[in-house]
């Protein structure tokens, strides 16, 4: 049986999650402390989780990981189009999610933890009202489908566990990136598309 490293709540990990569930696939969970990665670095030789272990793979990066499992289980329920064309569209989406719409929430969180008086306020309110205009973008994506695009497949897998924080807010979640999704994601009624897709991919299966 595959392994998953795994570290509670995150949102990296839910992608892996996420996709093992859609495929059918079993994966035997080993959570590891947040801030104590020993484990996963003995493994993998880096501290970064999600690891998966698959026979003699072993892989990280989560998107690295649901195109591995796409590839390998091939027989299994698809995540990304046959369709070439459209298979580029969902890596082009990925590739973008990871690059440009990450930047804001990263960088937001880096400052919030600087010491008292150093964090740029200024740039905190720039960079979230980034975040708060891409609901829009989701919102038109959304516009006459289920899922972002079309399918259910891995262009939900990679955006669902951070966009849903719009929409989700656990009541007890330590995390300050936890915490910065949820402040600069506020849906109005101008994003209905958005909050029901949140809620249609909150309900699908987890490994």
């Amino acid at each position: 049986m595959m392994k998953l490293y795994t570290v509670e709540t995150s949102t990296n990990c839910e992608r892996v999650q996420l996709a093992l569930a859609h495929k059918g696939l079993a994966a035997e969970p080993i959570q590891v402390p947040y801030d104590d990665r020993k484990e996963v670095r003995k493994v993998s030789g880096q501290d970064l989780v999600p690891v998966l272990i698959d026979g003699d793979k072993v892989l990280y990066e989560s998107m690295d990981i649901v195109r591995y499992l796409e590839e390998r289980y091939a027989d299994r329920p698809r995540l990304y189009p046959a369709d070439p064309a459209r298979k580029a569209e969902v890596l082009l989406f990925i590739d973008w999610f990871n690059r440009v719409w990450k930047r804001p929430p990263n960088e937001v969180t880096e400052e919030l933890e600087k010491p008292a008086g150093q964090t740029d306020q200024a740039r905190v309110a720039r960079l979230g009202k980034a975040m708060q205009g891409y609901l829009d973008l989701f919102e038109q994506m959304l516009t006459g489908r289920e899922y972002l695009l079309g399918e259910f497949g891995a262009a939900d897998i990679a955006a669902f566990p951070f966009l849903k924080y719009a929409a989700i807010h656990p009541a007890d979640d330590p995390y300050l990136f936890h915490k910065v999704l949820m402040d600069y994601q506020k849906p109005g009624s101008d994003h209905p598309h958005l909050v029901a897709w949140i809620a249609r991919v909150d309900k699908r299966p987890r490994a």
